[in-house]
Order: structure tokens, then C-alpha cells, then sequence
């Protein structure tokens, strides 16, 4: 039979070994083989797809590349990783050796008539104090992982954070260009209802027109003035914010934002792989994962402390003492032992926080899966909204053409008094409305780009070496 005195070492390594609570096993949810109207093929990593590039947009392309590196709730996010990566040193702290080392000297003496010594007294010491607090439940080891997975998380977070970058500032510059459009729309119609206007005027000046006739069209003039400032006013709102992104003064870029431009229009194929890659794409996806991994380490925190803990520690201190007058001298007192700490009756606190850490890890559990659910549902919607927005813009363009060839038969006809004024004044407004809905069909089509590939997690770390090539969009 061992001896007590061999079989306490191999205890002790046995105990050191071990680890409280769960080990965190990546959850699993089924998911369908394809989306509803997407391919049957996996897209592999799209972090460094440069999907804006698709609108051929060269300003464009410059202000993603220039927001990146300036925008400042990106920054943030960044700067937060740091944090997290102290919190892992902080954590790992606690299962190592420390040590503590001290110096000190005093004078000291006496003063007036009544003094029974002369001279003062010199007091040298040091100290030096170690301990060790024996991981032996894990506990440290846990504390760690949790905060490993929270530096991992503050990566993620970093990436959702440019992912939100990009879909707001892609989506500004859509708007601007849209309410551009729209101005330039709505000048060239002031243009022609104000030749109808003066049409009318001639006409009543001919006798061929009422004066009903001539305030009906100049009120169709006045309600087109009216609508120039609102859009001027949403041009430089949208200017603004764009600077703001890219962590400038609002005004900064007026002066180059104003030029106006082509509204966006993406041109290439529309890929969206399957459901399962959003596991491996979507920042967001992963943030909730790795939250729900230091949940569970905080699991083993918690039952760990349910344990019995052993510190060891151990302390030297020499002192030198030297009287005026007098030869000095040493004396040196050490320590060194175990400390065990049982807890026994504590009300219930710690199987409390065992209960308390089950359940945060579960809601993160529950956090995970509606993050994924949604992410999928994202993809499903934007995918039925880009298949499809071809078609209305198409639709439109064709209505426009329509209402432009009314409008002209019906000028011709008022021109030649086969037709009232109110016809021309009706036919104006309808290319009006075909216009600006096709205008706000265009709009809505590259936004259902963005949408998309936002969605499937794509264009947050552009540049960097693709890790899997891409499949052919579906």
C-alpha cells in the first residue's frame, strides 16, 4: 500500500487536471438544403467580396474604401478588441504565481530636555510575499475561456460593425443620387409646364383658352417649384451623413457630392449560397456563438466555486537596525504554508450562481438560434425582392415611355384645339409619376443589392486573400 506521504503529489496532479462544468460543443440547428429561390451551391467566403463595385461607381467605390479605415463607430468597435484582449491576461492572471516585493527605511529619535538617548536610529527592512492559488477546479482555466470567447466575440463585433458601415453608407449614396434624379426631373418638368404655361396665355390672348385654363397650368407650375427645395434640402441631408461616416464635418463634401451622377445600377450576377454558409459568413452569427461559449465557461466558473480552494503562500522580511553610536544588526523572519478554504453555509449564493450561469447560457442558446433564423429570413427576403425589381423597373421605363408619347399627342392635339388644357395638364402629371416611380424603383433595386449582400455577410474585410472561391451566381 502507497504511503500517504507519495500518494499526496499524484492527488494533487490528478486534482490540477481537472475542470468544472461543460466544455462548449459549437451548437447545430437544421437549416434547408437551399434557399427558396437561390442555388443549391455553397458561396464560400465572401468577407473580402467587393460587392458595391457591381454598381460601377468609381466615387463610390473610393468613399467605401476611404470609410473603412475612417468611420468611427468602426473605430470603436476596434478599439474595443483591446479591451477584450486585457480581460484575457486579467483572467488568466488569477492561476498564476505572484509575487510581491517591498522596501522600506525609517529614522527615528528623540528631542528635548528629558531624552534618555542621543542620535537616531536607522531601520532598514524588505519583504517579499508569494502565493499560488491551486486552479484545482478549473476555475481560472474557465475564466479564461470565457474571456477568450468574449476577445473572439469583440473581433465579430468589429465586423458587423463595418457591415453596418457599409450598408449605411451605400445605401446614403443611393439616396443621394436618387433625390439628385429626382431634381433633375423635377426641373426639366418645370421647364416644359412653364411652356405650357405661356401656351396657355397666348391661347387666351387668342381667344382659344379660358382664364380657368391659365391658373390651372400656373398652379401646376407653382406645384413643382415647390417640390425643388425638399429635394435640395434630402441631397445635402444625404451629403452630410456621408461625411459623417467617413468621420468628416458634415459640410466637407458638399462641394464634390453635389456634382450630380447616374443613379446606381448593379450589374452582374446575384449570389447567395446556401443557408448553412451564413454560419461561417455572418459576424453577427458568430458574435452570438462566441457569447454563447463564454456562457458556458462561465458555467464551470460558477461550479467551481462550489469547491474547496488551496492557496500557497510564503513571505521573507529581513530587517537591519542601526542605533546612533551602536553596531547594527539583522534579523530575518520568513513563513510558508498551505491555506485551505471550504465553503460550507453561504444561504445558497453559489448553487444560486450555478443556476444563474445555466440559464444565461441557455438564453444565449435561444440568442444564437434567433440570430440565425433571422440572418436567414434576410437573405430569403432580399433574394425575392432582387429576382423581382428587374421587372418593375422594366415595367416602369415602358410606362414612362408611354406617358411621354400621351403627353405629346396631347399638346399637339391642344395645340391645334382638338382637346382641352386639362388633358395636356393631366398627361404632365402622369410622366411626372412614371418618372418619379421609376426613379424610386432604381433606387429601391440597388438598395435590394445592398440588402442582400449584407445580408449574406459579404464586403466587410476587402482586399484580404479569399479563403474559398466563389461559385458561379446562382
Amino acid at each position: 500500500m502507497a504511503s500517504f506521504r507519495f500518494a499526496s503529489p499524484a492527488l494533487l496532479l490528478l486534482l490540477a487536471g481537472c475542470v468544472s462544468g461543460p466544455d462548449h460543443v459549437p451548437p447545430e440547428m437544421p437549416l434547408p438544403a437551399k434557399f427558396s429561390e437561390g442555388g443549391a451551391k455553397n458561396i464560400g467566403d465572401v468577407s473580402t467580396a467587393a460587392w458595391w463595385t457591381a454598381y460601377r461607381d468609381t466615387r463610390l467605390n473610393g468613399l467605401v474604401v476611404d470609410g473603412l479605415n475612417e468611420n468611427l463607430t468602426v473605430q470603436q468597435a476596434l478599439e474595443r478588441i483591446n479591451a477584450a484582449a486585457g480581460g484575457v491576461t486579467v483572467a488568466g492572471a488569477g492561476s498564476l504565481p505572484s509575487l510581491l516585493v517591498g522596501a522600506s527605511h525609517t529614522t527615528s529619535g528623540s528631542m528635548g530636555e528629558r531624552r534618555t538617548a542621543s542620535g537616531a536610529t536607522n531601520i532598514s527592512g524588505g519583504e517579499a510575499n508569494v502565493s499560488w492559488l491551486l486552479d484545482l477546479f478549473g476555475q481560472y482555466r474557465r475564466s479564461k475561456e470565457s474571456a477568450q470567447a468574449s476577445l473572439d466575440a469583440a473581433y465579430s463585433s468589429a465586423d458587423v460593425a463595418k457591415l453596418t458601415y457599409l450598408q449605411d453608407l451605400v445605401n446614403s449614396y443611393i439616396d443621394l443620387r436618387f433625390f439628385q434624379e429626382r431634381l433633375a426631373l423635377s426641373r426639366a418638368n418645370l421647364k416644359s409646364r412653364k411652356e405650357t404655361y405661356q401656351l396657355t396665355q397666348f391661347q387666351l390672348e387668342a381667344g382659344a383658352a379660358s382664364r380657368l385654363d391659365v391658373v390651372q397650368a400656373e398652379g401646376l407650375v407653382q406645384s413643382t417649384q415647390a417640390e425643388i427645395p425638399g429635394l435640395e434640402t434630402n441631397i445635402r441631408v444625404a451629403a452630410h451623413h456621408i461625411a459623417t461616416l467617413l468621420g468628416q464635418p458634415a459640410g466637407s463634401l458638399l462641394g464634390e457630392l453635389l456634382k450630380a451622377a447616374p443613379q446606381p445600377i448593379f450589374r452582374g450576377g446575384i449570389a447567395s449560397g446556401i443557408p448553412a454558409d451564413l454560419i461561417r459568413n455572418r459576424p453577427d452569427i458568430r458574435v452570438a456563438e462566441r457569447n454563447l461559449a463564454a456562457a458556458t465557461a462561465n458555467i464551470g466558473v460558477a461550479i467551481s466555486q462550489l469547491y474547496p480552494t488551496i492557496t500557497l503562500s510564503g513571505s521573507i522580511s529581513p530587517t537591519y537596525v542601526k542605533p546612533a553610536g551602536f553596531s547594527g544588526g539583522s534579523l530575518t523572519t520568513w513563513s510558508f504554508g498551505p491555506t485551505l478554504t471550504l465553503p460550507i453555509f453561504d444561504g445558497g449564493q453559489l448553487r444560486a450562481n450555478v443556476d444563474i450561469a445555466k440559464s444565461d447560457a441557455k438564453t444565449q442558446y435561444l440568442a444564437w438560434k434567433q440570430t440565425v433564423l433571422t440572418a436567414v429570413e434576410e437573405v430569403e427576403n432580399a433574394l425575392s425582392a432582387v429576382r423581382r425589381d428587374a421587372q418593375t423597373v422594366e415595367a416602369l421605363r415602358a410606362q414612362v415611355k408611354t406617358t411621354q408619347e400621351t403627353l405629346e399627342l396631347s399638346t399637339a392635339s391642344y395645340k391645334d384645339g382638338a382637346s382641352s388644357l386639362l388633358d395636356v395638364l393631366d398627361a404632365q402629371r402622369q410622366v411626372s409619376l412614371a418618372q418619379a416611380s421609376l426613379a424610386a424603383s432604381i433606387q429601391q433595386m440597388a438598395k435590394d443589392y445592398v440588402s442582400l449582400n449584407v445580408a449574406i455577410g459579404g464586403g466587410y474585410n476587402p482586399g484580404a486573400p479569399r479563403t474559398t472561391a466563389p461559385p458561379k451566381a446562382s
